[in-house]
């Protein structure tokens, strides 16, 4: 079972990394691709630009639309470098989680001075919110 919160902070931490060496300004497939490299040579599995076929009222749709990155089969990351975040921007990957059935995406926006005003973690009914250092057993206390 993937830990995704362990997942979700290597994303972060990579970004973080990548954001402060190259800067604001790039092209989002810049960041894209050598987001992507640094998380494979951590170990995740990372797929660019995977299509996602969209099935509506007994239709297929192949290849409707591509999330950025998909991390250990189930983070889905979104990059934009734009100078600011809009709305619009959180519920297209909040619409791209419920279509994949995924329940945790990232939202990182590289065009920002600083990467902490662009990044958004966006759930699809998932409950889980604590890092695994954080989190309690409950079946432990209910002796």
């Amino acid at each position: 079972m993937v830990d995704l919160e362990a997942v979700s902070g290597d994303v972060v931490d990579a970004a973080i990394k990548l954001h402060r060496e190259l800067g604001p300004g790039l092209l989002e497939s810049v960041y894209e691709i050598i987001l992507a490299s640094k998380l494979a040579k951590m170990g995740h599995a990372v797929e660019r630009q995977r299509a996602v076929d969209i099935a509506y009222e007994g239709m297929v749709f192949e290849g409707a639309f591509r999330v950025d990155l998909l991390v250990a089969g189930t983070l889905v990351v979104e990059i934009k470098s734009t100078e600011r975040l809009n709305a619009v921007h959180g519920k297209q990957l909040l619409t791209y989680l419920r279509l994949l059935k995924q329940p945790v995406g990232l939202l990182i926006n590289f065009g920002g001075e600083t990467l902490k005003e662009g990044l958004r973690r966006v759930v699809n009914d998932y409950t889980p919110s604590a890092p695994p250092r954080l989190r309690v057993n409950q079946e432990n206390w209910s002796s």
